[in-house]
């Protein structure tokens, strides 16, 4: 059932964000030239997926978590993206082909060793990774690996399509503030 409203909600917010898509899209190419910013990350089962966002750091910046990232790495349009949570639209895409749901662990970065542990001893890994969930919602971020972990281990045991309605309105108020930037 949640993947038919993830493939459902998906494809309704690509085609009617597709105006607003597009504007940030030139937005950001004027921004650093390369508006799309890809990265591999940890999908279900652990299977490597290529994650699709605005870019909101210089092109430049090192691929490492978020949490260890320099503030000074974003830009003015990127600060923008990540408090209007406009960032992550592009990321409708990944869950349209399958790669994420809307709502599921936020999927990490293979260098994130210690998350990686946590996760994988908790069974997170058996589902997809998603855009929002428990832990978002809380301001969870992944500088608290085991935290993190544990927040996502209870949210899968216990999730029903109510807390997947209930996550998403959240993030769309504004609940959570995303990963931290040191």
């Amino acid at each position: 059932m949640i993947r038919l409203f993830d493939i459902v909600f998906s494809l309704m917010g690509l085609v009617v964000g597709f105006p607003v898509l597009v504007i940030l899209t030139i937005i950001g190419y004027f921004d650093t030239r390369s508006p799309i910013f890809r990265q591999v990350r940890v999908g279900r089962n652990q299977q490597p997926f290529t994650l699709i966002k605005f870019r909101t750091m210089k092109v430049d910046t090192a691929s490492v978590a978020s949490h260890l990232a320099s503030a000074s790495s974003i830009t003015r349009f990127g600060h923008f993206l990540r408090r209007t949570k406009l960032d992550e639209l592009p990321q409708l895409w990944n869950v349209l082909i399958g790669d994420m749901s809307l709502v599921g662990p936020r999927p990490g970065l293979f260098n994130q060793e210690e998350l990686t542990v946590e996760r994988a001893k908790r069974g997170v890994y058996d589902v997809r990774p998603g855009i929002t969930g428990l832990a978002q919602v809380n301001e969870i971020d992944m500088s608290t690996p085991q935290l993190l972990a544990e927040t996502d281990q209870k949210m899968i045991s216990s999730l029903t399509v109510g807390d997947y309605f209930r996550y998403i309105l959240m993030t769309v108020a504004g609940k959570g503030a995303g990963d931290r930037v040191s």
